[in-house]
């Protein structure tokens, strides 16, 4: 069962997805997937492990070649959109070991503006900071990226994505193994993006919490198994076509209810 997002211009939604099939080896992870992302809305991916979550999210930013399909961003290319674009990595794909301090993190999110031998000036460190203080890390600009906690990383690498100025933020489990403090922390800067207009789209695995923080719902399984806002499309028949027997009826039932 797909529940498709209704668009006046589809085409000109921040990242339109027609097609994708991506493949490891012979067999296709991401197959014939259409996506639609809504502007100026927070979008959850989900679906089981070994779904294709990240991968269609890798593919999109052409991170992993896709076999087939077509992107846009914003109508347009990805090459001439990539501006617009932040994305925040999975923690754990990150060598933490690498000796750099929090704010030169940061700042790397300006290097559109920096150019490879650009010169850091103050209102560059300013802007850095200001963003550390958005996720509640002002205090630990000058603190090895390495001995931070798993949350406190995962908020750097929030910093790094604000540092950009996008339009359209990609978060890949932004949530995964931080405290609760972080998340709430995580979910307030989101949630305040959205209020600029901005759009975010986050691959999530907490089912718990998919009515409570985001807008609309892209259900995966290696193919789309549903897609639209939550009341329509995140619901016990799209979720139980989604996860199959790996959740029972009574569990689907109370993620998926009004709170």
């Amino acid at each position: 069962m797909t529940l498709a997002l209704p668009r006046s211009d589809p085409d000109q939604s921040p990242l339109c997805i027609r097609g994708l099939t991506v493949s490891y080896g012979e067999q296709p992870v991401v197959f014939s997937v259409d996506m639609t992302v809504q502007d100026g809305a927070m979008t959850a991916i989900i679906g089981p492990n070994g779904a294709g979550k990240s991968t269609l999210l890798k593919a999109a930013l052409n991170i992993v070649r896709p076999l087939s399909g077509r992107i846009t961003v914003y109508g347009q290319p990805l090459a001439e959109q990539a501006q617009r674009i932040a994305y925040v990595p999975q923690r754990a794909s990150v060598d933490w070991d690498f000796p750099t301090e929090v704010l030169d993190v940061v700042l790397m999110g300006l290097y559109r503006d920096l150019g490879l031998l650009g010169r850091v000036r103050g209102h560059h460190i300013r802007h850095a900071k200001d963003c550390l203080d958005r996720v509640g890390m002002e205090d630990f600009a000058a603190r090895q990226i390495g001995q931070l906690s798993g949350g406190q990383q995962q908020r750097v690498f929030l910093a790094r994505a604000l540092a950009q100025r996008a339009d359209l933020y990609l978060l890949d489990e932004p949530f995964a193994g931080v405290d609760a403090a972080t998340e709430r922390a995580i979910i307030d800067v989101l949630k305040s993006l959205r209020a600029e207009g901005k759009t975010v789209v986050a691959v999530h695995h907490d089912l718990s919490t998919v009515r409570a923080y985001f807008d609309n719902v892209f259900l995966i399984n290696r193919r789309k198994m549903g897609e639209g806002p939550i009341s329509t499309a995140f619901t016990p028949e799209t979720v139980q076509a989604t996860y199959g027997g790996r959740l029972a009826d009574g569990q689907i039932t109370q993620l998926t209810q009004d709170a």
